[in-house]
């Protein structure tokens, strides 16, 4: 397997820069294939413990270190769905995508002379708005591994058919089926300027209780999903609908009071992040429609806010 980004002479002496070097692009994969930031540095760390296990001279028999680094990170997040398909069953309420924030936060946030964060290496594109991870959700593990190694990544089916263990045809079907799925509930795209108003109007009358501004911007068959994975108070089931949503905020924010609103890009989209007593307590990302709100996914599980709590 090749990788575009892989020097000629890498291939020919496997040092540590060049294997290393493949970590962004490997955190990249990973969590796109896993949803989850933590599971990606999981998946990664493994990927890498198994490439320093073997001797030197199996090291340097491999013609391409990216091409095998990728092939095994990509089996690692296989099995990882197969047995976080279970693990989500047992799941406190809904289980959603963690969050990740703009890069840009990542940099003015940093302690200098620290570690770079995975969370700044992720590329921030159309592949991790929180949209697409959900429906990515929906698919079954082989679909996903090569949906988005082939559709995002770029790799032929020749070279998906290592990792996923079934024939290129059969890849190629899968990818089929997954594209089906993400084509299914897409709608127009907003323009990034007219999202980032609608939150911005969104935040504005959430901060002042202004229910009826609330459930005109929200569409009338809008869904609000929440996972607190058990370790903090939230909804355990979806709220549908305009008016109710509107009347379950509203009925939040008297519960909080002192709650910081702040617009941040979450998953590279405009979002909007609460903070109480300067920690972040709940992320929440926005899908939009003709001009309003359709989906409101919060993450309020602090497991997955850490990269949030890292910027402070």
């Amino acid at each position: 397997m090749s990788t575009p980004s892989e020097p000629e002479h890498d291939r020919a002496e496997p040092g540590l820069s060049a294997v290393m070097g493949e970590r962004r692009g490997l955190i990249n994969l990973a969590y796109r294939l896993l949803g989850s930031l933590a599971e990606a540095e999981d998946a990664v760390q493994e990927t890498y413990a198994r490439w320093y296990a073997m001797s030197g001279h199996q090291q340097e028999a491999i013609e391409s270190p990216g091409a095998w680094l990728t092939t095994v990170a990509g089996r690692i997040c296989l099995d990882l769905l197969g047995s976080a398909r279970v693990r989500r069953e047992r799941y406190v309420g809904a289980w959603i995508p963690e969050p990740l924030p703009d890069r840009s936060e990542w940099f003015s946030g940093r302690v200098g002379g620290g570690r770079t964060d995975p969370a700044d290496q992720v590329t921030l594109d159309e592949s991790v708005n929180m949209a697409f991870l959900v429906v990515l959700e929906s698919m079954t593990p082989a679909e996903r591994v090569a949906f988005i190694l082939h559709d995002v990544f770029r790799y032929p089916f020749t070279e998906v058919a290592e990792i996923v263990g079934r024939t290129p045809a059969a890849c190629r079907q899968l990818a089929s089926s997954a594209r089906r799925r993400i084509a299914a509930p897409r709608a127009a795209a907003v323009p990034t300027a007219g999202r980032a108003g609608l939150v911005r109007d969104f935040k504005e009358a959430w901060q002042a209780r202004d229910i009826k501004t609330l459930v005109d911007l929200l569409d009338p068959d809008a869904t609000m999903t929440a996972d607190g994975g058990g370790l903090v108070g939230a909804a355990l089931r979806p709220v549908e609908g305009s008016e109710r949503i509107a009347q379950f905020l509203i009925h939040m924010a008297s519960k909080a009071p002192g709650l910081t609103l702040l617009e941040r890009t979450v998953n590279g989209r405009p979002g909007l992040v609460a903070q109480h007593a300067g920690v972040t307590v709940t992320v929440a990302a926005f899908d939009l429609t003709g001009g309003r709100i359709t989906r409101i996914w919060a993450v309020r599980n602090p497991e997955k806010l850490r990269p949030w709590n890292a910027l402070r």
